[in-house]
Order: C-alpha cells, then structure tokens, then sequence
C-alpha cells in the first residue's frame, strides 16, 4: 500500500508503516490541486489540516483506501462522501486529550488568579497583593459543554479541585464518575465557569453567541479550547465589556487560518484588539492539544489503529 504524507507528523507513524511494508512518500509543500493530480496513485493519507479533503479531492482518489488524521477534529473531511466511497477515516482523540485538559486547567488558573498580571507587575517592580487577589475552583460549579474525549478528560482533571461538575452533551450522555448530566438549561442556570469541547459543525458554529449568554443566570467564565468558530467574538466582547462574562480563556478564535498555523492579522478587527488588551483574557495560539508528548501519542495511536484494521492478524 501506497501512503502520501500531506502534512508533518512525528516520525514514529512513517517508520510503524514502513515497517510494515506500506511504501510511504511525502508532499508537504503542493498545493491542493498538484496534490489531486496524483492521489489515484496512493491508497492512504495522513493529514493534520493544511489541505481540505472535500468531496473532488476524494472523488480524485479513485484507489483510495484509509485517511489518517493526526488529531482529534474532522471538519475538514468530507464524511458523506468517503463513507460513500468506502474510504476508512482514521483519528487519535484520545491521543491529546490530557493535554487538552491539562491546558483547559492552567488556562483557568492563571485567569482566576491573575498571574499574567501579577507576573507583569512583579518583573517591573510592582508589588501589589490585594489587587491580585485570586479566586478558587474549589466551591464553584464547573459547566461542560461536550463529554467526549476531551470534555470528559477535563472533567476528570478539575476531580481534585473540590468543584462540582456538570455537563451537557446531546450526543454522549454515559454514566460519568467526574460529572452529572443536566439539561443545557440547568447548566446555563447554574454554572460559574463555562467550557467548550464540542467539534466544529453547522450546529456548534457559534454556539456561545449573545443568546446563549442571555440565558445564563451568572456572569460567568468562559474557556475554550475547542474551535474558534464556536465561540462568536463580538458577542463575547459585548459581553467582557457589560460583565456578562468575567473573563475568557481562549486557545482557539475564530480568526486562525483553515490550516490553524497562522492568524489573518492583517484583517482582525477591533474585537481582537479588545481581547489582546483586556486583563480577563487568556490567549494562546491553538496549543492545547500540542504538547511534546501527544505529539508522539498522535502518530503512534494512528500507527496502531490503522495496522490494527488492515493487518489484523499480525496485532491479534
């Protein structure tokens, strides 16, 4: 079998391939239209997000068997069209997802108790205590919003922090250990901190918008480190500058190239601006998931399942 690279990935999943005897080329640097003119030559991908596999990209791939997706996120794949096609998608969520949660946390408390301001102030000279008074997660109510993989690792890891947690997923509704399962209303009612581990569709698409904010009975926080798009950034502002919402921690905005490498910082409007200045806002640039260790984890998980499903007699 015949494996195209399109996007960078760590090592390990070349050399599991490899070793199996799978013969593997790589392209990271052609466009998508060079990259279509020569897929019915492979019978797998591995990708990360830099190229859409849309629906003429796969209908180019007529001997195409596998697409491995070095992530957690399949928006930007086609589905309809390669299950028609018969093409087996391939992602590792549960390869990142403690660093997802992880994340999530620091992201938290860093914002809670104000230690980018007060890291500021203290390598400048400035001594101020009261003014950096922080808050706790213990005693709070923590709402999430998506129990999957991600959303039910950061339940698991805020277990210690003496919080109650809850959340609300239309989809996985499980028994949790970390949480309880309420209606999306009761979460609205009740939560203090508010946390986005949804996938990227027409359904999540700005799903924190002005009406969801209304609903909510608190000023709340805000984390998300999910995708941009669910979050819609004027209305998060409006609702940063009323008090609505107390403060925002934010890995992920709706303004990062499709590829999530770069922003379009030559077209961010006011909004952005806002948030870089306010004190109440966390960034980071679309890391969650990017730790040193699940940058291995991510190949090797694929590496595994996709033997798994094409040599199953060898992992048996």
């Amino acid at each position: 079998m015949r494996v195209l690279f399109i996007d960078r990935v760590h090592g390990v999943l070349e050399e599991m391939l490899t070793d199996a005897g799978f013969q593997c080329d790589c392209d990271y640097d052609s466009p998508k239209d060079q990259l279509q003119s020569k897929m019915s030559d492979y019978d797998g991908i591995v990708i990360r997000s830099r190229v859409p596999v849309d629906r003429a990209f796969l209908e180019s791939a007529a001997n195409l068997k596998f697409i491995a997706r070095a992530g957690a996120g399949l928006e930007n794949i086609n589905l309809d069209t390669a299950k028609a096609r018969n093409v087996r998608v391939f992602s590792v969520p549960e390869a990142n997802r403690d660093a997802v949660g992880e994340q999530a946390v620091g992201m938290l408390l860093m914002l809670l108790n104000h230690l980018k301001r007060a890291d500021s102030e203290v390598r400048n000279g400035i001594w101020r205590r009261a003014e950096n008074r922080g808050t706790e997660i213990g005693g709070k109510t923590v709402g999430i919003i998506g129990y999957g993989n991600m959303g039910s690792t950061f339940a698991k890891k805020l277990s210690g922090f003496g919080c109650r947690v809850i959340t609300y997923d239309k989809y996985h509704q499980q028994p949790s250990d970390f949480a309880d399962h309420v209606s999306l209303e009761q979460l609205q009612k009740e939560s203090d901190i508010i946390s986005f581990h949804v996938p990227l569709s027409d359904e999540t698409r700005y799903y924190l918008n002005s009406g969801f904010i209304g609903r909510c009975s608190k000023p709340v926080y805000v984390i998300n480190t999910a995708r941009g798009p669910v979050v819609k950034t004027s209305d998060l502002v409006k609702a940063l500058k009323n008090g609505k919402i107390k403060g925002a921690c934010l890995d992920v905005l709706e303004y990062e190239s499709r590829s999530f490498e770069k922003i379009h910082a030559e077209a961010l409007p006011d909004d952005f601006r806002y948030l870089i200045e306010d004190e109440n806002v966390i960034l980071s640039p679309h890391i969650a998931g990017w730790t040193h260790e699940s940058h291995y984890k991510l190949s090797k998980f694929l590496g595994d399942k996709i033997l798994a499903y094409f040599e199953p007699s060898k992992n048996s």
